[in-house]
């Protein structure tokens, strides 16, 4: 029986992973996972691609799948370039703060680690704002910590209306807001949000994050829709891989994925696949669940097979082999030349980074490999003028 059936449309995120104990005592998903055959593998691969069950996507994480990721690979690359063609968007992220309250076991930000920490003025972060807009980039990605005492509306404000100029897109992804809150930034022309929720185990959660605003898993989980409700047009999902059983999180993942599109069509809900990186005071070997370059590329694989508009997000965090291997599967937004210090592009070693970057090659590097793959890097990903016109048929019910 398809799992779909058994969830009610009006409930909560937060009541349907309960209802399905993807957030607490999951051992049942476990034995599920163990227990798939390679016939439920085959008659997911042979449903429509595109469309989503639990059911399904179970079938295409679990060990039996590992078989047939050649098959697999084929039709998610067929699928991509039949719904997004073959551009391939460039971003990089401009970091604002390494300035942080919380105490998440796994960043390099954690507040209990010492470094010389650091702050961009407005100033400062559109100066590394034109570093990447002579390299060419239109769509950019402003990133800080928990840092609401200098990272404010007004300041992200502001720093958007310096950036509209050179920019089509400009994303956030820093702590959680309010509804309220978001709809100021996105009237201030930014576009889209991304916030991981790290893990969807709620006990592996608190074991984490042990001290700040986000230790609070409840508001954190609810953040993307505030998001949906204040008109984002678009909303990045993501889970820190090697918390906890990817597998299971990667049900999650798409439990929170399809409830955000049943319910705020207008935004275009992305995926993320952040793996854990070397950082300061965080020792990968404290993590038991790292992931195989395998695992993810299974990961990458079902999700698209399940959600054939969703965005398909990869950063500098994997190596170069593997990031040129994926941009021909699945990928439709990718990194390049990122720096992961505030700071970072004026002086590449002014500052400590939050994590260590893998693929350090230049933007025009990464765009080259691009092409020569049949792929188009883009830029820019679309005019202002047109989001802007179709936001506001949607304000007034065109």
């Amino acid at each position: 029986m398809n799992q779909r059936s058994t969830i009610n449309d009006q409930q909560s995120i937060d009541s349907i992973l309960a209802s399905l104990r993807l957030d607490a005592d999951r051992r049942c998903w476990d034995e599920r996972l163990r227990e798939a055959t390679s016939h439920d593998v085959e008659a997911a691969l042979a449903s429509r691609p595109g469309s989503y069950s639990l059911t399904k996507l179970l079938a295409l994480v679990s060990p039996a799948a590992e078989e047939y990721l050649e098959q697999m690979a084929v039709l998610s690359r067929r699928l991509t370039i039949q719904r997004f063609g073959r551009a391939m968007r460039l971003y990089a992220p401009v970091y604002l703060s390494s300035h942080c309250v919380n105490r998440c076991q796994y960043c390099g930000f954690n507040r209990d680690n010492t470094f010389a920490r650091a702050r961009l003025s407005v100033d400062e972060a559109v100066a590394e704002a034109e570093i990447l807009a002579s390299e060419g980039y239109r769509d950019i990605l402003l990133v800080s910590s928990e840092d609401r005492a200098f990272i404010t509306i007004a300041y992200l404000t502001e720093l958007a209306r310096r950036l509209q100029d050179k920019f089509s897109f400009i994303s956030i992804e820093i702590f959680q807001m309010s509804a309220p809150e978001y709809e100021q930034l996105c009237a201030a022309g930014i576009q889209g949000v991304t916030l991981y929720q790290e893990t969807y185990d709620r006990a592996t959660y608190a074991r984490y994050h042990l001290g700040g605003p986000k230790a609070d898993y409840d508001t954190r989980l609810r953040a993307p829709q505030d998001m949906g409700q204040a008109g984002m047009r678009e909303i990045g999902l993501g889970v820190l891989l090697g918390l906890a059983d990817w597998r299971v999180e990667t049900l999650a993942l798409a439990e929170h994925a399809s409830y955000l599109m049943r319910r705020y069509w207008q935004s275009r809900v992305s995926f993320s696949f952040p793996r854990l990186r070397p950082a300061c005071g965080a020792p990968p070997t404290e993590f038991p669940h790292l992931l195989t370059d395998k695992n993810l590329v299974q990961m990458m694989l079902a999700l698209r097979l399940c959600f054939a508009d969703a965005g398909i997000v990869l950063s500098t965090r994997e190596p170069a082999r593997l990031r040129d291997h994926l941009m021909g599967l699945a990928v439709t937004r990718i990194s390049a030349g990122s720096r992961t210090s505030p700071g970072g592009y004026t002086n590449p070693d002014a500052n400590t980074g939050q994590f260590e970057v893998n693929d350090h090659r230049s933007p025009s590097e990464v765009a080259a490999v691009i092409r020569a793959q049949g792929f188009d890097p883009v830029w820019k990903d679309w005019d202002r003028a047109l989001w802007a016109g179709q936001k506001a048929g949607l304000d007034t019910g065109l």
